[in-house]
């Protein structure tokens, strides 16, 4: 399976490096931290490479914005809650939307009910998760110039793709 996620800005790490004392008492804790903008359920990097090029053909760096904590308290799949830096960016959601046109959605997580998010940490109490959210973070903006691919079979990067895409 692959993926094609938004890598986080320095400015995003350290945010969440200093929010990494606060996450100790959840079950899991992300050390890298991404953004997903689409799965894939291919197991053929090359095609798959080259129809996402020929999908996003013309799309330029889009914008991001960092705008405060949030959780799913019972996320669709794996233990919650989930606690996660929530992302305002309409130029990803279309990405997202283009790619669930051509690929399909993976129920229940993409579509309508994809959330753009960078998940801090999983597993553990409500309370310390509501905790959390209600902490004020100073918004984050980027400029998002480079998708990257993820192998999650073999858990690295396979591949990156650069805005401008072009065909």
């Amino acid at each position: 399976m692959f993926s094609l996620n938004v890598p986080a800005p320095g400015r995003v790490k350290r945010l969440a490096a200093t929010l990494h004392p606060r996450l100790a008492g959840f079950e899991r804790v992300r050390e890298r931290h991404s953004l997903v903008c689409k799965r894939f359920e291919s197991e053929d990097y090359a095609h798959l490479s080259e129809r996402v090029r020929r999908v996003l053909d013309g799309t330029t760096s889009i914008e991001a914005r960092v705008t405060g904590i949030e959780l799913f308290e019972e996320p669709v799949r794996g233990p919650g809650p989930v606690v996660y830096l929530a992302v305002a960016s309409p130029g990803l959601v279309a990405i997202h939307e283009r790619l669930v046109d051509t690929f399909g959605a993976i129920a229940d997580l993409e579509g309508e009910a994809y959330v753009p998010h960078i998940t801090l940490a999983r597993g553990g109490s409500v309370d310390r998760a509501e905790a959390l959210r209600s902490r004020t973070v100073d918004p984050i903006e980027w400029s998002i110039s480079e998708l990257r691919f993820y192998d999650a079979t073999h858990d690295e990067r396979a591949g990156t793709l650069s805005l401008p895409v072009s065909y």
